[in-house]
């Protein structure tokens, strides 16, 4: 049976996202970064099987089918229009990111090393219109590699001691993580050094232990007693962690914000689920929309940056800014912490990739029909 559950889940989240990415007030967006990104894992994670432990074949075929080629395939698109976009003035030299940071023309050797570091790195994609791609990498690395250390895991330890594979897993990934950020080690073959890939790892590890207990877990949370406190005073705690302990999925994390993503990360998916569950209880067009967005969150991680610049080019026309400020990452930084322009950035990041992935699917069925019909004429 489908789970729409986790869909929903999946659907707010990435909502949260494009939130974020929009720079929504900064509370707002501190509380966000705690756990949508390792919500994203932990439902990857919640689908692995074990029957994949002899099937190891199949389960890299889906990762590469699922990420490695959508990837690359979208990676390589924005480089080639990578220059065109300066031509046309959606990327420009003047203005950047928050930090100042700007991205120039690529000359034709800089395209060729980025095509190589793209299909041999998951890599080199354009960092002002494809900033999220990292994540495609980071699942991918995490879900195979929680593949081999629990094969590996089961060979070496005792048959009494096989039942703790998953728990094991998520505690070796944490020290290494710990290790990792405490001294400053890299995985030097990994872009960026590996802290997202392997964190990925522990929380797609938590996905796996979740649904052992996920029957359990719904009939302890069966009231709403007992399940909105519980998700209120999750919360809660995402709150007080995103003010006093800010974290997230950051690569360059130090080890205090090591130490301070996990607890929200997992408090915040459990806080997610839980509102999932209730929408998933309803029959409205909001549960219908959280699906669809949350089967759809590939093309919403794709297209999203881009979609964005049609706000910008309202924004740049309300405040009477410099045109080139289309050129912003992700979104103009003037007055963003004053005006509610980061909504209306929501809509854009959301609705477009999903109209688009609506077109498309209807643009297939029709020619699945023409083709059908076709066929049966002929006969």
């Amino acid at each position: 049976m489908r789970n729409t559950t986790i869909s929903i889940a999946k659907g707010i989240a990435i909502i949260l996202m494009v939130i974020a990415h929009a720079e929504a007030p900064g509370w707002l967006c501190r509380f966000i970064f705690e756990f949508h990104m390792p919500l994203f894992f932990i439902t990857a994670g919640y689908f692995f099987s074990l029957k994949y432990l002899n099937d190891e074949a199949t389960f890299v075929k889906k990762r590469v089918k699922g990420l490695y080629w959508p990837f690359v395939k979208w990676a390589v698109f924005f480089l080639i229009i990578h220059n065109w976009m300066f031509d046309l003035g959606i990327l420009n030299e003047t203005f950047g990111n928050e930090a100042g940071g700007v991205t120039h023309p690529y000359s034709w050797h800089q395209m060729q090393q980025n095509l190589w570091t793209i299909v041999t790195a998951m890599a080199g994609y354009d960092a002002f219109l494809c900033g999220a791609f990292w994540f495609f990498r980071g699942l991918f690395v995490a879900s195979i590699l929680y593949l081999i250390i629990y094969k590996v895991a089961l060979k070496l330890l005792p048959t009494r001691a096989k039942t703790l594979t998953p728990y094991l897993i998520c505690l070796i990934m944490l020290l290494l993580c710990g290790w990792k950020t405490y001294e400053g080690l890299r995985i030097i073959n990994l872009v960026q050094g590996g802290y997202r890939d392997m964190m990925g790892c522990f929380f797609f590890g938590c996905g796996f232990i979740f649904r052992q207990f996920v029957e359990e877990y719904h009939k302890a949370t069966a009231r709403m007693y007992i399940s909105l406190p519980m998700t209120l005073a999750c919360a809660a705690v995402v709150f007080l962690f995103s003010k006093y302990l800010t974290a997230n999925m950051n690569w360059r994390s130090t080890y205090t914000q090591f130490l301070s993503l996990p607890v929200p990360a997992l408090l915040g998916f459990l806080m997610t689920y839980n509102i999932s569950r209730w929408i998933d209880h309803t029959k409205g067009w909001v549960k219908k929309f959280l699906v669809y967005t949350g089967d759809h969150t590939l093309n919403i991680f794709i297209f999203h940056i881009i979609s964005y610049k049609v706000v910008s080019l309202l924004k740049i026309w309300y405040y009477g800014l410099d045109p080139r400020q289309i050129g912003c990452h992700m979104v103009i930084h003037d007055y963003s912490q004053q005006d509610l322009f980061w909504i209306l950035y929501t809509f854009s990041g959301v609705g477009i990739p999903l109209l688009g992935t609506w077109l498309s699917e209807l643009v297939k069925a029709r020619i699945r029909e023409y083709r059908a019909s076709s066929g049966s004429q002929v006969q």
